[in-house]
Formats: structure tokens, C-alpha cells, sequence
């Protein structure tokens, strides 16, 4: 295989996980899919982490997803089933999958 195609596919699969935070967060079905508000709502994140409180809203945001990750979770998905999945700390003992 070829160096762009292990890099594309390792592109991929990060933008999938990033992808699955959203939807594990309950991002999606709070928004009714509604792309605009995601993005706006990314757009909003993305301007407090840049502003003077930057540095604390990162704390706190880190600290409630590593505390997030070590909780098991019950995810309701669109179709109405439910999907049980243990978190984990990313970059610890165990890998989190952006969607079980």
C-alpha cells in the first residue's frame, strides 16, 4: 500500500472517531441533525478557547470527558435501540472507539 493511502486512511479513521464523540455526546439527536447548529456550536468552542477563559474551559472541559470516558454509558441511537458501551481514557491502558 501505498504512503498517501496509509495516511488517507488514517485521516479517516480519526475524523470517524472525532465524528463519533459527537454523537456519543448527544450532539446529534439534541440538535435534530441540524449541521449549522453543530457547526455552530464548534464554531462557539473554538472562540471561548481562544478567548482570556481559554485556559480554563479546557480544564474543565478535560476534566468532565476523562471523567466521561472512565463512566460506562448507555447511548440511545436514532433507530431507537440502545448501545452499551464502556470509556476509557483516550491515550491510557485501553483505546477508546469513537463509536461501539
Amino acid at each position: 500500500m501505498r504512503t498517501w493511502q496509509v495516511e488517507r486512511r488514517k485521516r479517516t479513521r480519526h475524523l470517524i472517531e472525532l465524528g463519533g464523540l459527537v454523537v456519543k455526546a448527544g450532539i446529534v439527536d439534541l440538535t435534530n441533525d441540524d449541521r449549522a447548529t453543530i457547526y455552530g456550536a464548534m464554531l462557539w468552542i473554538a472562540a471561548k478557547l481562544q478567548s482570556h477563559e481559554g485556559e480554563h474551559a479546557r480544564d474543565l472541559w478535560t476534566a468532565k470527558g476523562r471523567q466521561a470516558f472512565l463512566q460506562p454509558c448507555s447511548v440511545q441511537t436514532a433507530n431507537g435501540g440502545k448501545v452499551m458501551s464502556s470509556r476509557s481514557v483516550p491515550g491510557g491502558s485501553a483505546r477508546s472507539s469513537a463509536v461501539d
